[in-house]
């Protein structure tokens, strides 16, 4: 075999597949008219329609959760097209594959003038020195790139590879959808399940519809799976497919979550704002989602930290005590009893009153520094441990505060161009109402001195 002969795929492509494919590879759509979700995309007069029947090809990605239909669109695509259609597994493939493909497309390029759509599954799991090996040949216009991942393409794909590429968002199917698509497996002779003798309730597809979350190959699975299990029975006997049999083979789902994905930072993000918002309920839910998903504790914790200091400061300093407490106590006692002390420490958080002043005066002061950068500090508040410092000014003028009554004097500790600058204002909300008080008591203190000195 040629290295040609390795990468032409078309033919493979409109042969269809062999008898013992699985189920959802039989019922894999060939047409983009028997496609079914994604209507945003492929639906009449929509983008990607369009562009696929008017062979008007560009790089792009298809980033979308599992079984939604990027494979099932690329080869669309590949049955479609005037042009050489080569496609490979970032999973199976290294950069050796990768210099062979861009061999070829050089060769047809140059001898033909032939495209080359290169369809990359699982692009997420190329490296950057992968990725990078076909950059150039995206950019010369040697190939074509169609990348399908279910993670997201900022975190995974890089920046110049990416910004050569229309990202296309696919959808989670609904469950209206996938039922479609299982009925037509049902009752489907030549590719599905029609010639076998199924009665399956209405229900039932609704069941597995629902359960499948989106993902048609696990309902297709599913469904090949339940009338495997009944195959034994005499034949032209009924097989009946009911809810009871169903649930018997999927057990407990496993939760849908990547720690190093997109839904890793969806999930803390949707515990951040609901502890927020108060709502410890939500958090609890959040957390144990997380915890379920295989998340490290100590990175919910560590969240959970820094949302004390970020959200609630000051209005209840002992937040980021409990906080601070809960990652001692499961660093002592360890899962799952040490989950409760998350819980806890979230419950509190949650409960307790809000304030973003901390965070508010450090972006304040954060900014004072961009815009004046390094002003000098004022000679009064200077350190003077030598004689010359003193002779030249250094700490002249400072006013020890211990030597006063209340220990408040009149004067200032900012830069001149700042001197009269505000960045801590408390919300008056929990503990800061009596800081309120306080900042108030000291501020009028120090009017009546400069009124004195006048």
């Amino acid at each position: 075999m040629t290295l040609f002969d390795k990468f032409n795929s078309n033919d493979n492509y409109r042969q269809g597949f062999p008898s013992q494919s699985p189920l959802a590879d039989k019922m894999r759509p060939q047409e983009l008219g028997d496609f079914i979700g994604q209507e945003h995309l492929v639906g009449p007069d929509k983008i990607l329609k369009r562009i696929i029947d008017g062979d008007r090809l560009f790089s792009m990605i298809f980033w979308g959760p599992p079984g939604c239909g990027k494979t099932t669109l690329a080869r669309i695509i590949a049955r479609k097209t005037k042009s050489r259609f080569i496609s490979f597994s970032a999973v199976t493939s290294g950069i050796k594959q990768i210099k062979d493909v861009m061999e070829i497309a050089q060769y047809e390029k140059k001898t033909h003038g032939k495209r080359t759509i290169l369809f990359i599954d699982e692009i997420h799991r190329f490296n950057k020195a992968q990725q990078d090996a076909f950059l150039p040949y995206v950019e010369d216009g040697t190939i074509i790139l169609i990348g399908a991942t279910t993670e997201n393409p900022s975190f995974e794909v890089i920046s110049a590879l990416l910004s050569r590429c229309k990202v296309f968002v696919l959808n989670k199917l609904s469950p209206e959808e996938i039922n479609t698509l299982l009925n037509k497996a049902v009752s489907d002779k030549e590719k599905g399940l029609g010639n076998y003798n199924i009665d399956i309730e209405r229900e039932t597809l609704k069941f597995v519809s629902r359960f499948c979350d989106g993902d048609v190959r696990v309902a297709y699975n599913i469904l090949e799976l339940a009338v495997s299990s009944l195959l034994q029975k005499d034949e032209g006997e009924i097989i009946k497919i009911d809810i009871p049999l169903v649930e018997n083979i999927i057990g407990k789902k496993a939760l849908i979550y990547d720690k190093n994905g997109e839904e890793h930072f969806n999930l803390i993000s949707a515990l951040h704002k609901s502890l927020r918002g108060s709502d410890p309920d939500a958090a609890v839910y959040w957390i144990i989602r997380m915890i379920e998903g295989g998340e490290d504790p100590l990175y919910i914790i560590r969240r959970m930290v820094r949302f004390a200091s970020e959200d609630i400061g000051l209005a209840d300093p002992n937040a980021l005590s409990i906080a601070i407490a809960a990652k001692n106590a499961f660093d002592f006692i360890g899962p799952p009893e040490g989950y409760l002390a998350v819980i806890e420490a979230a419950i509190y958080l949650a409960l307790a009153p809000k304030s973003n002043a901390l965070y508010s005066t450090f972006k304040n002061v954060e900014n004072d520094i961009s815009q004046y950068q390094s002003l000098p500090v004022p000679f009064h508040i200077r350190n003077a441990p030598t004689k010359l410092m003193k002779e030249i000014g250094y700490s002249k003028g400072y006013l020890y505060p211990h030597n006063f009554e209340d220990a408040v004097v009149y004067q200032s500790y900012l830069p001149d161009e700042l001197k009269d600058k505000t960045y801590y204002s408390p919300t008056g909300r929990g503990f800061e109402k009596e800081l309120m008080e306080r900042i108030k008591k000291i501020k009028d203190s120090k009017e009546k001195l400069r009124k004195e000195n006048l």
